[in-house]
Formats: structure tokens, sequence, C-alpha cells
């Protein structure tokens, strides 16, 4: 059986060590900080309760009492548009607006009832290689007086975060998307509205000339608002005001449909500011490791998905070890299984957060977009039924269960240059898409002929439905003495 060790307590971190403590495998969970702790983004997808219901940690989060969330409605340029998951796909499709702290913390802790052995105030120093395989970390124990200490593995779990343990510290493989490098400044309030035709529980998101607001409903009648714009202009407006404090109430105030919203709220703090900076890594896993969530890429939150990249990887990562533990598929076919939905996954999430950011377009145009990028046999009853489906993470967990096998990564390339193609062709005279920068290669190690598939019953792993093309099946599970 083999041994895991997993970098980082967030949702990917904490959701994938549990998926692998179910299976029965070993698992180290090493978290730098002490929970509970403060953290940015509290808008969940419904494809988030489908991948915790996987790890049995679904009924502790909705007796938690979070804000119910159906979907949003966009006040984009001209338009509003209303993107209701339970009025298109049913009453189940819904996600959650979450205070960070509790519900990271749920997660976590469901990881150790599941048998996973966490260590919070663990500061992972370096990981040590032989060859291109990581073994073991090098950590300090801050509860234990900055005690060294080393943990080794058979395999790898980083869900470390924008600090990357891999990508960032070790590899130095992260490509920033320069059109993407913004701003976000957020703070609370105690009370306020949402505007009239909002899903229940939904978010709003409201385009500004030099950015885009957000209002969140949370518990008790709180809201989390906040503002991102290019890093650019954000550095310009910081010197107008005294304080953070200051400049989100004036940024409030500048926008009359914000303004209006929170007309009845007070402002309660604290400010926080951070740079979204998206990025993608050169590849997200290798021999022995597999990179979960923000270790791997960041992607700009206009669209929440966040904690859906990091729990969907988790799954995938959980499922790819899982099944070459159990001698069901070979490292290298893993690999590429991982590689290829994860990166499928946040490709089109970019093109169509890229096609959004161009405000002038229209909806229909956002929605063609969106129609490019699921599969073209799927139709939908509502013109926004392909945005509604890939903005609830749907798309992600069809592709990756479609026993057909993962659609190879170069057709979805091909899909999304079609879609900046139409995207340039359709903007106004004068305005060109600029998608053309955000292409992602594709991943050499993805075998379109696998035909490996994600299943979750009766236990997590993956299947075949057709044996590899020309080349014989090999295990290459390893065990610790």
């Amino acid at each position: 059986m083999s041994k895991v060790l997993v970098i980082g307590g967030g949702p990917g971190g904490s959701l994938a060590a549990a998926l692998l403590a179910r299976a029965g495998i070993s698992v180290t969970l090493l978290e730098r900080d002490v929970f509970p702790r403060y953290h940015v983004g509290e808008s969940l997808t419904s494809s988030c309760r489908v991948m915790m219901d996987i790890a049995g940690v679904l009924d502790k989060v909705d007796a938690a009492g979070f804000t119910s969330r159906r979907g949003a409605l966009l006040r984009w340029g001209a338009e509003d548009w209303t993107i209701d998951w339970a009025e298109l796909f049913g009453p189940d499709v819904r996600g959650w607006q979450v205070e960070r702290a509790d519900f990271d913390e749920i997660l976590l802790r469901h990881a150790q009832e599941q048998g996973v052995e966490v260590v919070e105030g663990a500061h992972v120093k370096d990981v040590v290689f032989d060859g291109d395989r990581p073994v073991s970390a090098k950590w300090v124990d801050t509860r234990q007086g900055n005690a060294q200490r080393e943990t080794g593995f058979d395999f790898l779990i980083d869900a470390s975060g924008r600090s990357g343990a891999l990508s960032a510290q070790k590899f130095r493989n992260r490509r920033p998307h320069e059109i993407f490098r913004n701003v976000a400044i957020w703070s609370y309030w105690d009370a306020g509205e949402l505007l009239e035709g909002t899903p229940p529980g939904g978010l709003n998101v409201v385009s500004a000339p030099d950015g885009w607001y957000w209002v969140i409903p949370l518990r008790e009648g709180r809201f989390s608002v906040g503002f991102v714009s290019h890093k650019t202009r954000f550095v310009e407006r910081r010197k107008e005001f005294g304080s953070d404090d200051e400049m989100i109430r004036a940024l409030v105030e500048e926008s009359s449909t914000v303004r209006e919203q929170l007309a009845m709220g007070a402002f309660c703090g604290p400010t926080r500011v951070e740079q979204d900076y998206s990025y993608v890594a050169d590849s997200f896993c290798g021999p022995g490791y597999f990179l979960v969530g923000d270790a791997a890429c960041f992607l700009d939150p206009l669209l929440s998905t966040g904690v859906h990249l990091a729990m969907y990887s988790a799954v995938l990562g959980a499922a790819s070890v899982i099944g070459v533990d159990a001698g069901e598929i070979d490292e290298t076919e893993a690999q590429g299984f991982y590689e290829s939905l994860f990166r499928n996954a946040y490709a089109r999430l970019i093109v169509l957060v890229s096609g959004v950011y161009e405000q002038y377009k229209g909806t229909e145009s956002y929605f063609w977009l969106a129609q490019r990028l699921v599969r073209e046999k799927e139709t939908y009853d509502r013109p926004n039924g392909a945005f509604a489906e890939i903005s609830a993470g749907l798309t992600d967990l069809r592709d990756a269960e479609d026993t057909r096998g993962v659609r190879a990564l170069p057709e979805l390339v091909e899909e999304a240059d079609q879609a900046r193609k139409r995207a340039d062709e359709e903007a106004p005279q004068g305005q060109a898409a600029n998608l053309s920068a955000l292409r992602i290669e594709p991943n050499d190690l993805y075998d379109a002929a696998s035909g490996l598939y994600l299943v979750t019953k009766p236990r997590l792993g993956i299947k075949r439905a057709r044996p590899p093309a020309g080349r014989p099946r090999v295990s290459t599970a390893r065990t610790r003495p």
C-alpha cells in the first residue's frame, strides 16, 4: 500500500486526502496555518456538491447553514443576464456562499475523521527528489519550537496554493497571463440587497469602466463586496486614498448599482487586498506527483471557479493515485489522464472568462463561445444553457465520466482557437478580442486512444473503456517496505 503526502489543507488538499484515506491509503497532510484561518473565495459552484458527496462530507457542509446559491446575475455592460442553475438543471443543482474559515475547517476535520494524519503549523521548506521523482518533504514544525522534520512518501499531492511548493519554488515553471494581471480589494457590509431577478442566494457581478464588482450574500445578512481591476489602474487609484477602507467605500459609491444595493447596510470591514494574477504551470503532474488547484493554475475570479478547480483536480488526483496503487493503470496513463482533464477544464474556463471580459459584444456572443466549449452533440433549451453548465462546473464532471474516454486536448485547443477567431470577427470595429495570448498547448503525455474515464462507485478510481492502443499495460504501483 502506497504512502501519500498532501501539502496544503485547503479545499483541494483536504478533499484529496479524505478520498485517498477512504480508499485505505496512508495519508499525511501538512498545513502551514492553524485552522480556522481566513481565506477569500466565498462563492462555490454546484459541482462542489457532487465532489463533496463522493468524499462523504456533503451532509456536514449542508448542516453548517451556509447561504444556498442557485446561480448568478451579471449586470455586464448594458445588459442584465441571469444564470439560474436550479431552473435550468433541477433543484439539486445549487452551490453555497460560504465563510471560508468555517468551510475549510469542516473539510480538514473530515479528512482527519477519515484517518488522515493532519499536522497544522507545518511549513514545508523543500521537496527532495530522487531523479525526477519526489521522495520526501523537509518541513518546520512551528508548533514544536520550529523543529526540523522530514517525511517520506510514494506519491505527493501538492495542494500548496499560490505559494506553489513545486511549480513556483522548485520548478519555477509558472507562466502568467499578462492580460489578467489584476488586483482585488474587498470588504464586508452588515446588510444589503441582491439585484432584482437574482436567483436565491445568487452572486451579483457588476461591470465598471475599469473593472468589476462582486456582491455576495453570506449568513446573517452579511455581504462580501469586492472590486477587481488591472494592477496598473489599481496602483493609480490607490494613491487617491488614505487607507484601503477609504478606497473600497469610495469605489462602492462610484457604482450607482452597488451603492443602491448597500444603501441599507453599514460598512464593517476588514478590508483586504490581493493580487489576482492568473497563471498556469507548464505541467500539472509528473512521476509520483500531482499539482492540485492553485498549485497548478490560478484563474481570474470572475466566474467563481477557484474552489471548483481545486476540488475537481483533487478528485482526479486521488483517483489517479488509487488506480496506480491498485495496479489498474500505470503511472504514465494516470499522468496523461490527469493532465488532459485538468488542463481541459482550466483552458475552457479561461477562454470563457476572457470572452466575458470583452464587455461590449453582448450575451449572444458569450453564449456562443460557451456552446463551442462543450460537446457539440449537447443541446440546450435556452441560449444560456452551455454557459450555465460550464459556470456550474458540470461540463468538467461529465467529461471525466464519459466512457468514450477523454477528448484529446488538441481537439479542445482547436475549438478554443475557433472561438477566439469568431470572437475577433464579431467584436465591434476597432475592438479586438485579444484572446490569442491565451493559447494553451496540448500536453504530449496524453494518449487519446487510452479510453480512460473516472468512476465514483462502488469506489473512486479510473476505468478503461478500451485497451490502450499499441502498447501493453504495465503496472508501476509502488509499495514502501
